[in-house]
């Protein structure tokens, strides 16, 4: 029978320091188990000491070999310290049930873990170090998280109901032509401003990365972008002004990516979208039908989603130092990059 490889004096060390300190059953056998696997013990000692399969055995031991005690140790992690009683639990489910934060003091019908939090150390001198305890608290009431989502504060709800009801029809009879393509248009700009988004690192990684930021004056390029709903297909071009002037360049450019289709176009009624050129240019093309969006209602247009997916994955916790290097990045990635969102009922084929 072929020999085990015998552990290193460093991983007989380690090993024996695991199997000294650990405190879970669990951890301990496993960790014998890769302990007599290489001290060529019989495989049937092993499974007699253990109680563990041969093929586990031998899984555990090289998983020791490869990836060290990460394989050793229990992936359950154990259940927060409940620093309240039973019976104050009891309590803070009801009055999350039955309250809210406005009853203590607070602008907000809202709750939100730390509005929990002070309610709990104002009422209980008790104070959790991690937002898991309160989360489990909510998960008690039945309460589920929810980011709400942003609104322009003068958007009237009645011309979006109104502009919905409508535009669903057109879009209905739009998406059973097949001589009609449904885009959804948008610009943005991108700056050399660093922006940032949280990102998850490895427990005990020790120091958060830093991003780099600027300075100096900021440089700037706008981005013209149309999302065919049908396909999730991304047309985009790199500019460094938005007039109409500019807009009617873009649409020329995407006439010529649909040379003979009626094109069913859905933006919003920013001025370099209506601005006089423009309208000689649709006229003059006389298939193009324009369906602006509803104001202030930024949320209706799917190119948003393709902006933001855009900046998460290009732009976000990065120095931008060339701007139109960065930019090219942004407008290659989200024309490789296919966008199945919805609008409405329908949504497009990935």
């Amino acid at each position: 029978m072929r020999r085990r490889a015998t552990l290193t004096a460093r991983q007989q060390h380690e090993l024996q320091s695991f199997i000294k300190d650990a405190e879970k059953v669990g951890e301990i056998r496993r960790a014998q188990a890769v302990w007599l696997y290489h001290d060529q013990a019989s495989m049937g000692t092993i499974m007699a000491v253990t109680r563990y399969s041969e093929r586990h055995i031998h899984t555990l031991a090289a998983g020791y070999k490869d990836k060290g005690l990460s394989v050793l140790k229990d992936r359950r992690q154990a259940a927060p310290k409940e620093l309240l009683t039973k019976k104050q639990r009891i309590q803070v489910v009801e009055l999350v049930i039955k309250k809210t934060p406005e009853d203590f003091g607070y602008e907000t019908p809202y709750w939100t873990t730390g509005i929990l939090g002070k309610v709990i150390e104002e009422k209980y001198k008790v104070k959790y170090k991690s937002k898991t305890s309160y989360y489990l608290l909510f998960r008690r009431a039945k309460f589920s998280f929810h980011l709400p989502p942003t609104r322009y504060r003068e958007q009237d709800a009645k011309e979006v109901a109104l502009w919905r009801k409508a535009a669903r029809k057109r879009i209905a009879r739009a998406w059973d032509d097949p001589k009609t393509v449904l885009l959804a248009g948008d610009e943005m700009v991108l700056t050399t401003a660093t922006t940032t988004q949280k990102v998850w690192l490895p427990q005990g990684a020790g120091e958060v990365p830093v991003v780099e930021v600027s300075n100096s004056g900021r440089k700037r390029r706008n981005i013209y972008g149309f999302l065919n709903l049908k396909t999730g297909t991304e047309h985009a071009w790199k500019t460094n002004f938005q007039n109409m002037h500019v807009t009617v360049k873009i649409l020329k450019k995407l006439r010529r990516k649909y040379p003979e289709q009626h094109i069913l176009l859905l933006w919003d009624s920013a001025g370099w979208h209506k601005g006089s050129k423009v309208q000689e240019y649709v006229k003059e093309d006389g298939n193009i039908e324009i369906l602006h969006f509803p104001r202030y209602a930024p949320e209706e247009n799917p190119q948003e989603h393709v902006w933001k997916n855009g900046r998460s994955a290009v732009t976000h916790n990065r120095f931008i130092e060339d701007i139109d290097e960065a930019t090219d990045e942004f407008v290659k990635y989200i024309r490789n990059t296919t966008f199945a969102y919805r609008l409405f009922d329908f949504t497009a084929i990935s």
